[in-house]
């Protein structure tokens, strides 16, 4: 419904390119064209893979992936993965530009009060960010570094912490807030601004086991950082190009343990990546390209 209120507003706004974001919004790509828009479509990820979704959503979102895809004059694709896929299923290889997420220059800082709130000191912590849902495996985070802590392969005063929360309550999130609070590990709730700007600018390592994703942002924000990152090898993290010692296999708690073990023992900062590709005024630039290539087709 908010969609379909948002191009009718469009429409009368006098607007020449309707911009959608994500495969649900797209189910109404072939209204917009009906009534005389030109689409740009965004394709951020197959959503339908998430756990989170019934039988009922997938299949609208199917659709909805269907018709962005189809009707769409041109899409964006943030990955190389996505960008495959599209051409696999519906055979669209004309007018698709891949262009990347951004993301912002850090903004280092120190809030001390709020370490000493959360019990936590530079550097004697691996950061976990993301939504506590079952695609993003935090379990596999807070049992591999249970596992290195019975083992005394790590620090006595290293810490875990999440940062993060869920938008709706669920045996998932319930289970994984118990695990954690059963092995000390520090739950944050979700934070942003200054705070979460500290736990990225003091974090030992960073860490993202997800079985299901886009292109990780909080994962190119930890890049950012210049933060060790230890990162499962699905298709979109592979996308990033790390090299091989960042990367453990999805799911395997024994692996991403060493991988943990071997970052937090011979990290050395700032880590130095490249993110030229992930500039926002240079995606800006693009994107406006990608506009104006619409705008002069057919005219």
């Amino acid at each position: 419904m908010h969609t379909f209120r948002a191009i009718n507003r469009a429409k009368r706004m006098g607007t020449d390119i309707l911009h959608i974001h994500a495969i649900g919004p797209a189910l109404l790509t072939p209204y917009a064209k009906l009534r005389g828009m030109k689409v740009v479509f965004t394709y951020h990820g197959p959503d339908y893979d998430r756990d989170k979704w019934g039988m009922a959503a997938k299949t609208m979102l199917k659709l909805g992936e269907r018709m962005g895809c189809t009707f769409a004059d041109e899409v964006i694709v943030i990955s190389e993965v996505i960008k495959k896929l599209i051409a696999r299923k519906y055979g669209r290889i004309q007018h698709v530009h891949l262009i990347y997420n951004g993301v912002s220059k850090p903004e280092i800082c120190e809030m001390p009060s709020y370490f000493s709130e959360l019990q936590i000191e530079n550097r004697h912590y691996v950061l976990g960010m993301c939504r506590f849902v079952p695609e993003k495996r935090l379990h596999d985070l807070v049992q591999a570094f249970v596992l290195l802590k019975q083992e005394r392969r790590i620090a006595a005063d290293m810490k875990l912490v999440l940062a993060g929360d869920t938008d709706f309550e669920d045996d998932y999130s319930r289970s994984l807030k118990q695990l954690a609070r059963e092995n000390g590990v520090v739950l944050t709730g979700f934070v942003k601004g200054k705070k979460l700007h500290s736990l990225l600018t003091h974090a030992a390592c960073y860490c993202l086991p997800s079985s299901h994703e886009g292109l990780p942002i909080s994962l190119l924000e930890a890049m950012s950082y210049h933060l060790p990152v230890v990162v499962s090898d699905i298709p979109a993290n592979m996308e990033i190009g790390l090299p091989a010692s960042c990367y453990f296999p999805c799911g395997d708690v024994t692996v991403l343990a060493e991988r943990l073990e071997a970052a937090l023992k011979h990290a050395a900062y700032p880590v130095n990546y490249d993110m030229a590709k992930y500039d926002w005024d240079c995606i800006a630039k693009e994107v406006m390209a990608v506009y104006e290539g619409c705008m002069n087709r057919n005219h």
